[in-house]
């Protein structure tokens, strides 16, 4: 990203606080002595007690009441400084927020905490935040948006006085706001369209809804290739993290809680690496055999790729595709952690691209997993919902249309092609299978329940029948993201 690219000029870097004591012989003035007293009375008043030890942000002062949050006028200010940009919706909010802790790095880890904690409240729950403050807009008025965010998350009286300030009465007004009384897609917290689509589809909405509103727990992908999951249960519980076999992927951990990941010995050593289940899943709907050559047309950042390498036991010919060239470039450090020999990134310029055309008919197994409007994601990206419009889905649509007609030419005779998406929506899943079925008769669909049950993995009742021989993940039946996948075969 260049360096005057309006998100690095987003925030600007914070000044270091001051916290060191006056020198000697200067004389403090009667406003900072009035100040003192004030804060002291407010914490006096708030049941906190200063604790002997470490004097850092997260240990200098500490409440009586366990596990109450403490929101200080810093807090309120720095959520404000945030939500003021990210709730332009100008672009991905995490990388808005990376942005934005990388210009304040004095903030500490309990602060940050609540406000990244705030940040993603305010995009999940933005259509009755919106509504009740209407006619002003949360971005126009970032203090009162930070304050109604913090009140609704952890009650008003956890805000301390002097952070509220004049913005008392509004936020009342904010907070006394009958969300019943609003229009169905707001109480959804979705935009009107999206609503639409989503109610027209799933008899469940109701409780799609809720699920899409709470955070995702954090899903890990054992290495098949350096561990297996009992062991790397066992090494978590021996490091007292709290983890679980995933319901239905083979190769799945979930962890409830997100701690520092990226630091553990499981992790550098490529035992483990971040992956829902839900994608997790789509891999194996492939069924990648050893010595075969299988391709992942859109690999990305390479999860899927990963994954598929590891069920391949590293043997045969992995090829990734993809059009953008620094996300590939990120696949190869990933490749070298897992231990993978078999993988060969390769960026193309388009679906079109003449060393895709070259090796027409020549692989055993391709994945799609198809650009997206990433509605199933919402848990983890809620600013998408709002970045959205009906406009960029019919350009991702088409796009979806001929990257399929497009890699189904890379299959040969009795080959299989999975059709994969992170959406919701049928528009972009279903209908694009069944457009493409329709002028391609040399292809049909292989039920997903019969391509699971040759592994072992078995679903709950009814799901997979519910859609028709698709596979249709969603958070509030799975806990899993919103992954889509149809198993194609060639014929002829």
């Amino acid at each position: 990203m260049p360096e005057n690219h309006p998100r690095r000029r987003a925030f600007e870097m914070q000044k270091p606080r001051r916290t060191e004591r006056a020198e000697p012989g200067r004389r403090r003035t009667e406003r900072q002595i009035a100040a003192d007293k004030r804060r002291r009375e407010e914490r006096a008043r708030e049941g906190v007690v200063k604790k002997a030890g470490p004097k850092t942000p997260e240990h200098r002062m500490a409440p009586r009441a366990p596990g109450r949050v403490r929101v200080t006028t810093l807090i309120v200010d720095e959520l404000a400084r945030a939500l003021k940009v990210i709730l332009k919706f100008d672009g991905p909010a995490d990388v808005l927020m990376k942005l934005f802790f990388k210009s304040n790095p004095q903030l500490g880890m309990r602060d940050r905490g609540i406000i990244a904690e705030g940040i993603y409240d305010a995009l999940r729950r933005y259509g009755t935040l919106r509504a009740a403050m209407r006619p002003v807009h949360p971005d126009r008025a970032p203090k009162l948006a930070a304050l109604a965010v913090l009140a609704r998350q952890h009650g008003i009286e956890a805000i301390s006085p002097a952070a509220i300030g004049s913005e008392e009465g509004p936020l009342k007004n904010v907070l006394a706001f009958d969300a019943s009384k609003a229009p169905a897609h707001v109480r959804a917290e979705l935009p009107q369209w999206m609503f639409d689509l989503i109610e027209a589809q799933y008899p469940d909405s109701q409780d799609l809804y809720r699920a899409m509103t709470e955070g995702a727990p954090l899903d890990l992908r054992v290495n098949l290739l350096k561990a297996t999951r009992e062991e790397v249960l066992a090494e978590l519980e021996k490091n007292g993290v709290e983890a679980l076999p995933t319901p239905l992927s083979p190769d799945g951990v979930r962890l409830p809680t997100k701690p520092g990941l990226t630091r553990w010995p499981i992790y550098k050593d490529g035992l483990v690496d971040v992956q829902d289940e839900g994608s997790q899943l789509i891999a194996r709907l492939l069924t990648p055999r050893r010595r075969e050559m299988v391709c992942d047309f859109c690999a990305g950042a390479g999860g899927k790729t990963l994954a598929l390498g590891a069920l391949m036991r590293s043997t045969g010919s992995l090829y990734a595709f993809d059009v953008n060239e620094k996300r590939l470039a990120g696949l190869a450090p990933r490749m070298r952690r897992a231990g993978l020999t078999n993988v060969h990134p390769i960026a193309i310029r388009s679906e079109q691209d003449q060393r895709v055309r070259r090796l027409n008919g020549k692989f055993d197994r391709v994945l799609v997993d198809a650009p997206c409007t990433g509605t199933g994601t919402l848990r983890r990206n809620p600013d998408l919902k709002w970045r959205l419009s009906p406009e960029e889905l019919e350009r991702i649509n088409a796009i979806q249309k001929s990257v399929l007609a497009s890699a189904a030419k890379l299959v040969k005779k009795g080959g299989r092609l999975v059709y994969a998406t992170c959406s919701l929506l049928k528009r972009e899943n279903q209908d694009v299978v069944e457009a493409f079925l329709a002028v391609n008769p040399g292809w049909r669909l292989v039920p997903v329940k019969e391509v699971f049950e040759q592994q072992g993995i078995h679903f709950g009742s009814g799901q997979l029948e519910r859609f028709e021989g698709y596979m249709q993940l969603l958070p509030h039946v799975n806990n899993t993201d919103g992954f889509f996948a149809a198993v194609l075969e060639r014929d002829e």
